[in-house]
């Protein structure tokens, strides 16, 4: 079997699954990476091996960019105190508690140790964005959790570099020395992601071809990556800033159809993308486990060890912090609801697999690096315990912890935002109305259409009686045209007071695109 036919059915296989599991509504990553392993055990399957750049350049900045691009800005600012404690002080416990386990239980080296633990410090972006999308949680604790996972990669890509460092050098990395690499990774990739996202605003702005946006959309990410890694500055940051700023503009970048268009082709991309990741993920282990040495055959109590070990400090950091948040707040009583989901949610993922392949293969001095099988045999290892245990539970620990929005709750707020959209096209028509600015007929006929929406706000009700001349026509297209620019209008008024989540806010201003975009061409 050559290379790209191996490849070929990896995705057909990815796919089957990842369709699969949203049949069944149960978690793609975990079932991805379960169906994996069992693929992986078969006999007659040769080793699979990835190569570390084909992770970390061509996988990972498209999936971190779309992760990145669904973090509202407005949550993110009122989050930002918990994210900062998550992501640097629960990495470095994290990785402390990691390595001391890890040198107790296994037989890697101290600085081995250590260099497990940064890797497996930091929550996984990828796979907490797959997961979370079917669950309705609050839009806070949803934003907590992506925001969290996607700013630990720098303080954990810092500790990995340190740790590194010292497992394959002489003498370690002084603690001076790795306090500047962390600016300049953590720094420096914060300015290139902003750079690029200017730069690509100022583009977007300036184009209305379809081809060119999506090619654009497609490139931001690696741009982003590979320019901050250029000038020695953390890809990882660069990509998750320059899909922060993107994705809170991006819709005042450009029209209905364009968006419509890259939303597909970049929701196709990263589809495809994550299914065979998480495949890959369960595919690996078997390969990695039969490379191990005869004194490494001990690794199921390493994993078992250490992921018990990340769950539970995970547990101890964020109990205490939701504790004084909360006392903050001003509440009386402290609950365990939240904690409890947030600590759950911290699944390990894509990111501390591209990291423990990156790991050198030899020491300065030319020798072998010892133990470097067994510590990706426990990474992965880790990975697919977490995905698999918390990626199945998760679900279940949300609904017994009663913080997930009802149904009920979202079709509410969509509903009075509907209605809220519906009430701006009036006024707008009103406006048009009284300055002679369209035939009365036409304005009657989009009236009783939005008369129609606020009467039933819930559902999508549309006039689609069409006019008879094609100049009447063309005048009814630019008139909806107007009223559907109010109505956006509207739409982001409400958001910017908040009278609805940007989930909410999503999902109409797709449904207003759809409505554009149907319109076709004058």
């Amino acid at each position: 079997m050559t290379d790209l036919t191996a490849i070929l059915l990896l995705v057909i296989f990815a796919t089957l699954v990842a369709t699969g599991a949203r049949h069944w509504r149960i978690p793609a990553p975990s079932l991805l990476v379960v169906g994996g392993v069992l693929i992986g055990l078969l006999p007659w399957l040769r080793n699979v091996q990835v190569a570390p750049e084909v992770i970390s350049v061509v996988v990972l900045p498209p999936l971190l960019y779309a992760s990145a691009e669904e973090i509202p800005w407005r949550e993110l600012r009122i989050v930002w105190r918990p994210v900062t404690v998550l992501a640097f002080g629960l990495v470095l416990a994290t990785a402390a508690a990691v390595g001391a386990v890890a040198a107790a239980v296994t037989p890697l080296s101290p600085t081995m140790a250590l260099v497990l633990g940064s890797v497996l410090a930091s929550t996984d972006p990828v796979a907490v964005t797959a997961l979370g999308r079917k669950i309705a949680l609050p839009p806070r604790i949803q934003v907590l959790v992506q925001s969290e996972s996607l700013f630990n990669d720098a303080t954990s890509l810092v500790l990995f570099k340190v740790a590194v460092g010292s497992a394959i050098a002489v003498h370690a990395v002084a603690l001076p020395a790795a306090g500047g690499q962390f600016l300049i990774l953590g720094g420096g990739g914060a300015l290139v992601g902003g750079a690029v996202a200017a730069v690509v605003a100022l583009i977007r702005r300036r184009t209305e071809d379809p081809i060119l946006e999506t090619v654009i959309a497609l490139v931001t990410p690696y741009a982003s990556y590979v320019l901050a890694e250029d000038v020695h500055a953390s890809g990882v940051t660069a990509v998750v800033v320059a899909g922060v700023v993107l994705g809170s503009t991006g819709h005042k970048l450009t029209n209905a159809t364009i968006r419509l268009q890259v939303h597909a082709v970049y929701g196709t991309v990263v589809f495809l993308l994550e299914s065979v990741v998480f495949a890959l993920i369960g595919l690996e282990l078997p390969a990695l486990v039969r490379q191990l040495n005869a004194d490494e055959h001990t690794w199921p109590l390493g994993v078992l060890a250490v992921a018990g070990t990340v769950i539970a400090v995970r547990m101890l950091g964020v109990l205490p912090l939701s504790a004084v948040m909360q006392r903050r707040r001003g509440n009386g009583t402290v609950t365990w609801r939240i904690p409890a989901v947030v600590s759950w949610a911290g699944t390990r993922g894509v990111m501390p697999l591209a990291a423990a392949l990156s790991i050198p293969l030899a020491a300065d001095d030319g020798s072998p690096l010892p133990h470097r099988a067994l510590v990706l045999v426990l990474t992965t290892g880790v990975v697919v315990f977490t995905l698999v245990l918390q990626g199945f539970t998760l679900a279940p620990v949300v609904r017994w912890s009663r913080i997930a929005l009802e149904p009920e709750h979202t079709a509410r707020e969509e509903a009075r935002a509907r209605a809220g959209l519906a009430k701006a096209g009036l006024s707008c028509l009103d406006e048009l109305e009284a300055a002679e600015a369209a035939p009365t007929a036409l304005i009657d006929q989009l009236r009783r259409g939005l008369l129609a929406r606020l009467d039933q706000a819930d559902a999508d009700q549309d006039d689609d009686t069409t006019p008879a001349s094609w100049a009447s026509a063309t005048t009814y297209r630019a008139l909806r045209r107007t009223v559907i620019a109010a109505e956006s209008t509207q739409l982001q008024r409400l958001y910017a007071d908040h009278h609805i989540s940007d989930t909410t806010r999503r999902r109409l201003q797709r449904s207003l695109d759809l409505e554009e975009a149907g319109l076709g061409e004058d």
